[in-house]
């Protein structure tokens, strides 16, 4: 199914790393966004020359002092003017405090500002960024419309260790209701076992498929306690950069306006859900062109990761990183919305808060 693309326009603050070579961060957000229609105010929270994937890496760290110095000017100058803000990594309590700050002005200025909060903290049960910057992020979820965590922050922002139904629900709630954030978006969610087994029929992969081989993504919203769902197909290996685009894409296609939003929600669909669907499915159709052209690459390019092997030779692991970069550019019609690819859309799951 073709993904019509959303009318969309104004102007996006997005706050987030860089670098020279490749597409995390800022990288893999501002391209897309621009494709989207948007103008995108850009300011970096570290300048690297590759992202930390490569084994060896190097560039500079804002401090915290440089970005409140860029804030004030912007303000000064009037230049601070955006609809929407997009968070992602930032380096230190102390950086990521002048960002939360700067979020609290604008949210003062524009009480109908849309925040995307991704709060890049860690994954798969390690953390990014020193254990004082927890905090900082905590005080800064009641400032944002949208946060996309994936299950490891989940766990860390809340306190919780989801291991079935009840912890599951219990940090969904502590996120609306303790932090007062409108909508969470849970992406890339392993499909353990009582996970698979809570999910309604009409959610769950196919019966022949391996759990291991699906992820699950899931939205709530406060108001209406609505919940939608979807699994979708994982691709092996290791790429970087997904969840930057991913979230530049939720923000980029969640309605700007009450009427925009009545116009975008039809069937079982709301602005979230809606928004989080075409994220979801040009995600995975971009992460699938970018397997391919890897796939292509000669064998040099495309050698398994063995941690020995990667150790003793660095440019091992430099080539494989370098050829399971995201093919952003190749996929810009993908991003558009002119390039067919399936629509993965997420399914309501009415009993979600029953079960």
């Amino acid at each position: 199914m073709a993904i019509v693309g959303l009318k969309t326009g104004g102007r996006i603050l997005s706050i987030q790393s860089h670098v020279a070579y490749g597409y995390v961060g800022g990288k893999a957000a501002v391209f897309p966004l621009q494709c989207l229609g948007y103008d995108v105010d850009v300011v970096n929270t570290v300048n690297f020359s590759n992202h930390s994937g490569y084994g060896r890496f190097g560039g500079s760290r804002a401090s915290a002092e440089e970005l409140s110095n860029i804030f004030n000017i912007m303000l000064q100058n009037e230049l601070l003017v955006p609809d929407r803000l997009l968070t992602g990594y930032v380096p230190g309590a102390e950086a990521t405090a002048a960002v939360t700050d700067l979020a609290k002005r604008l949210r003062e200025r524009k009480p109908d500002l849309i925040y995307l909060l991704d709060p890049v903290l860690g994954d798969s049960g390690r953390l990014y960024v020193s254990p004082d910057v927890i905090p900082i992020y905590q005080s800064a979820l009641p400032l944002a419309t949208i946060i996309t965590p994936n299950w490891f922050e989940v766990e860390v922002l809340t306190g919780i260790t989801i291991t079935d139904t009840q912890s599951l629900h219990k940090a969904i709630r502590m996120l609306h209701e303790t932090y007062h954030v409108p909508h969470v978006v849970v992406s890339s969610i392993p499909l353990k076992p009582w996970l698979k087994d809570l999910l309604p029929s009409h959610l769950r992969p196919p019966s022949d498929s391996s759990d291991s081989s699906y992820l699950a993504c899931i939205t709530s919203s406060r108001d209406g306690n609505l919940v939608h769902a979807q699994c979708f197909p994982c691709l092996p290996g290791y790429f970087s950069g997904v969840g930057d685009l991913f979230s530049a894409l939720v923000i980029g296609h969640f309605p700007g306006s009450n009427s925009q939003a009545k116009e975008t929600a039809t069937g079982g669909e709301t602005p979230l859900s809606r928004a989080v669907s075409h994220a979801l499915s040009k995600t995975h159709a971009m992460l699938v062109l970018t397997h391919e052209a890897a796939l292509a690459l000669p064998e040099e390019e495309r050698l398994v990761t063995d941690e020995e092997l990667d150790a003793r030779e660095p440019m091992r692991k430099i080539r494989r990183m370098r050829g399971r970069e995201l093919r952003l550019i190749q996929g810009q019609d993908i991003i558009r919305g002119t390039q067919p690819v399936e629509y993965r859309e997420l399914q309501p799951w009415t009993d979600f808060w029953s079960a």
